[in-house]
């Protein structure tokens, strides 16, 4: 049975260690009401080993917004995936927002997606279409490209601790998020994607939904049942309203 994941991706915030710190653990204890869920925060590269110690050991896990593929090498300001050893367990790739302002392409989350199950880490891979190409009605054509490569350097599904995000770029940080019936739609179709590549595991990955996630429309796609979860943004930074989408998620 799937175990739905809720990730906070705070991006580029909090601006000091004590907002982080506070804001870390006000989600902790909104998790204590959502324990049949995993529960994630994705922090500022900068705060993750401050985390990783501030936080009790049990109720959330820590996540990584990004990494490189290789360990080591003149990459400026990449993190390795041997240096998030300890302090995450899970990583972003392929977030719209690397897609759009950091030229990450189909292939290079492919590589990460590899290179952190190789290393240990849950990845958690962002896939989703722009605006126009929804205009355009290929959605689906987007969603297929973009998941066969991100998981084409797997050898099987089983194991690898696999999270999938679907993100279309259109309802990120827009408040205009897809309708739970749309992103069921889209969602089914990367199960069937996952099936088709591992027909014997592909159950058990969890699809977030992400875009515009509220407190409001949490419970209604939660319901569908090839949604387990969320990638969540801006309400990510608001713990009444994190709390809420958690017990949404642990109710569903």
């Amino acid at each position: 049975m799937r175990v739905p994941v809720v990730a906070g991706n705070w991006k580029m915030n909090p601006a000091t260690l004590d907002e982080a710190v506070a804001l870390a653990g006000a989600v902790q204890d909104a998790a204590t009401t959502a324990s049949t869920i995993t529960t994630v925060i994705c922090p500022p590269t900068i705060w993750l080993a401050d985390l990783q110690r501030t936080l009790r050991t049990d109720g959330v896990a820590i996540g990584a917004q990004t990494m490189h593929f290789d360990e080591r090498g003149a990459f400026t300001g990449e993190t390795s995936p041997l240096m998030l050893n300890g302090l995450a367990t899970f990583v972003i790739l392929g977030h719209s927002e690397r897609r759009q302002f950091d030229g990450e392409t189909d292939e290079r989350v492919g590589r990460k997606v590899a290179s952190a199950v190789a290393h240990g880490l849950r990845p958690i891979a962002a896939v989703g279409e722009r605006g126009e190409e929804r205009r355009a009605g290929q959605t689906a054509s987007v969603i297929d490209r973009q998941l066969r490569a991100a998981i084409g350097g797997l050898d099987r599904l089983g194991g690898t601790g696999l999270v999938i995000a679907y993100e279309p770029v259109w309802a990120i940080g827009t408040g205009d998020a897809a309708s739970a019936a749309d992103a069921q739609e889209v969602c089914a179709q990367i199960r069937q994607i996952l099936r088709e590549t591992g027909a014997d595991a592909a159950d058990e990955v969890p699809i977030q939904y992400g875009g515009s996630v509220t407190a409001e429309n949490a419970a209604e796609l939660f319901a569908q049942p090839d949604i387990d979860g969320a990638l969540v943004g801006g309400a990510s930074l608001k713990p009444d309203q994190f709390a809420a989408i958690l017990r949404a998620a642990a109710l569903a």
